[in-house]
């Protein structure tokens, strides 16, 4: 049997304002509008601000250090998953729009990857990472689920040709490479698990497909964002579970991180060089944070 993983009690950062906060109003996830703002997509820029984005209000908003809100953009969209690019702009996995780019400064949004190539449609990506070649793998997920396993997992190099590496894919959902960037470790919600994806020498083709590991509960949801270590612990945001995990690299659980701010925790991200875990929590729109003994592993956006 495996060692009981050590529990851990996450701390509130900060908190969406009140000023910045929208109930009743329809949006793509609700059609009575009952679903207000929804935190997602942690991210951190070289000035040590955290984004994060508002999914069924088309908004991004930049925390300060100190904790305060401000709108960095607003747009007609679903932000859904969001990283930063070397040369600091937003880059968002967008339900509605597919991979759009939105200057961090400005705010102004420009389309990366609306279709697949030969005009197929996406299903709606979900979140996206960078290597340190400056690729990017982004998931596909929009409605699929057990029922429908026809997820993506999907490569876009810096000159812009597209790969599908997966298409059988139950909820495609988080997604982080390992630190020789010849692995992906994609969050699957609907299965409540973790696969293993080892990448092809050329990095446009997958290997065989395993199971990093195979969560349980969380009752209409699962693994959701997840978050590497500089030691390849791996932690994942199980949402409806209220909580993260950290497993090892072999899969064993190391920690329990505690979230009672609410259940629907969607994602986590490392203030670079140190070992703090941000956490979103969604149904009370919360930023919470945690620490880890190891550092979290160094980004494209900071490389």
């Amino acid at each position: 049997m495996l060692t009981p993983p050590e529990s851990i009690t996450a701390v509130e950062f900060a908190r969406v304002p009140q000023a910045l906060r929208r109930t009743g109003e329809p949006s793509w996830m609700s059609r009575s509008g009952r679903i207000g703002t929804f935190l997602e997509g942690p991210a951190f820029d070289r000035a040590g601000n955290l984004y994060v984005v508002d999914m069924p209000f088309g908004r991004i908003f930049r925390v300060a250090r100190d904790g305060s809100f401000e709108v960095a953009a607003e747009y007609d969209g679903a932000p859904n998953g969001l990283a930063i690019h070397r040369d600091g702009s937003l880059y968002v996995a967008d339900r509605r729009r597919g991979i759009v780019r939105v200057d961090s400064r400005s705010g102004a949004v420009e389309s990366v990857l609306a279709e697949l190539p030969g005009g197929g449609p996406l299903k709606g990506p979900n979140d996206l990472v960078f290597d340190h070649d400056g690729n990017c793998y982004f998931t596909d997920q929009g409605e699929t689920g057990l029922h429908d396993p026809t997820g993506r997992l999907v490569r876009i190099d810096p000159g812009g040709t597209v790969s599908v590496l997966l298409d059988n894919v139950p909820s495609p959902n988080g997604l982080v490479l390992d630190r020789a960037e010849r692995v992906i470790l994609l969050a699957v919600t609907r299965a409540n698990a973790v696969w293993h994806v080892p990448l092809g020498a050329d990095r446009r083709r997958v290997g065989r497909v395993g199971l990093f590991v195979q969560l349980s509960g969380a009752p209409g949801g699962g693994p959701d964002g997840l978050a590497l270590d500089g030691a390849g612990n791996l932690v994942v945001a199980h949402a409806r579970m209220g909580c993260l995990w950290v497993f090892s690299a072999r899969g064993e659980p190391r920690y329990r991180i505690a979230v009672e701010a609410g259940s629907l925790v969607t994602n986590a991200a490392f203030r670079p060089g140190t070992g703090e875990v941000f956490i979103t929590e969604s149904e009370s729109g919360t930023v919470l944070r945690a620490t880890l003994p190891e550092v979290g592993l160094p980004l494209f956006s900071h490389a």
